[in-house]
């Protein structure tokens, strides 16, 4: 009893791995493995790579805009119309410039989450339960939250121990840049933001990848099975045992009555007498050799011969023919050679009975 009770409760523990099956399922329902850190250390490493190379060109188009404006815009009487030219004007200049770099972060955010989910699309579900205050506070308190608390707190640390290192290393030119022009100050302050920015992202790439590490061991912990999971679902796939049962012999029934409605086409039904029955149709001008139609043992040998005597079918008793055919041969094949000679003369017979004129096998 004891024994039994232990291995009831070991089956109920999640101890297997999921199913493709259960993954399916679970990805149908927006469960994947995802790490949102991925996407905030993508983004902002191909961002502030796109401004070290390109950063010279953002400038550029930044003091033309400028110089535009004092030169050219600052001309123009001031007017309704003048004003609604100059802003889409500014708008569209401006948009030139930062199209690149939204460009840039979009395909950043879609390239990693298309690399750790794929391509998934789940319409969105409003749901009650999400507003129940008590779950909130439970969410709020839960493991989950803690390390979600845990992994802001350090990546706020860590940036900020990269900014100060990577200002401190900077220190002196800091201090000496009320010295430069206005342009080499600018060229050294954008210098120093992009080192900035790539250290930080660098450091978030490496916390992403542990998050992710991280996001996929619950992941897996929260899909796994127990024993009697994987056994309810591999029923639930493959269908009660019952109705399966059923299901076979509903098909066995429907496959039986096809068989006995072409009894009625036979020449011929061989019998045992009571074991076996076996139905033989043969024409002369659309067949090579005999076919069994239809062949039965017991019961389903006796149904065979009462539709045969309904149709007024010659039964002839050869044990035998009627084994080695029913052994031999199934529905719809002809008969082997080694017994076209036995069958021939069966069927000979019965045309010299019935008073019919075919051609015979010889």
């Amino acid at each position: 009893m004891l024994l039994r009770l232990d291995l009831q409760l070991f089956s109920g523990e999640k101890t297997e791995k999921a199913t493709p099956n259960k993954r399916r399922e679970a990805k149908k329902k927006g469960q994947v493995v995802k790490s949102m850190e991925v996407s905030s250390a993508l983004t902002l490493l191909l961002s502030f790579s796109f401004l070290m190379i390109g950063g010279k060109t953002l400038v550029e188009g930044c003091i033309s805009i400028y110089r535009r404006s004092f030169q050219e815009y600052m001309l123009w009487d001031l007017t309704e119309a003048n004003t609604r030219v100059l802003f889409n004007q500014l708008v569209f200049d401006a948009a030139k410039l930062v199209a690149p770099l939204l460009g840039i972060a979009l395909i950043a955010g879609l390239v990693a989450n298309f690399a750790q989910v794929g391509f998934m699309l789940n319409p969105l579900k409003f749901s009650f339960s999400k507003m129940n205050p008590l779950s909130g506070l439970k969410n709020m308190f839960s493991l989950r939250s803690l390390v979600e608390l845990f992994k802001s707190l350090l990546k706020i640390i860590l940036t900020g121990l990269i900014v100060f290192f990577v200002i401190w290393k900077k220190k002196e030119e800091l201090l000496l840049i009320g010295q430069k022009s206005i342009f080499d100050s600018a060229r050294f302050i954008g210098s120093l933001i992009i080192q900035i920015g790539l250290a930080a992202a660098a450091c978030l790439a490496v916390i992403a990848a542990a998050d992710y590490l991280y996001q996929k061991y619950e992941y897996e912990k929260k899909l796994k099975m127990s024993k009697q999971d994987i056994k309810d679902e591999y029923k639930k796939q493959e269908g009660d045992p019952h109705i399966k049962g059923q299901r076979r012999a509903k098909q066995r029934e429907m496959s039986m009555n096809r068989m006995m409605q072409e009894v009625p086409k036979a020449d011929v039904v061989i019998t045992n007498p009571t074991h076996f029955a076996v139905a033989i149709r043969y024409d002369f001008n659309t067949m090579d050799s005999p076919i069994v139609i239809a062949k039965g043992q017991d019961h389903v040998a006796l149904k065979i011969k009462e539709i045969a005597k309904e149709h007024k079918i010659m039964t002839v008793e050869n044990r035998p023919v009627a084994r080695a055919l029913f052994a031999a041969v199934e529905i719809g094949e002809p008969i082997p050679e080694d017994m076209f000679n036995a069958v021939g003369e069966i069927l000979a017979f019965v045309y010299f009975q019935e008073g019919r004129y075919k051609g015979m096998m010889s």
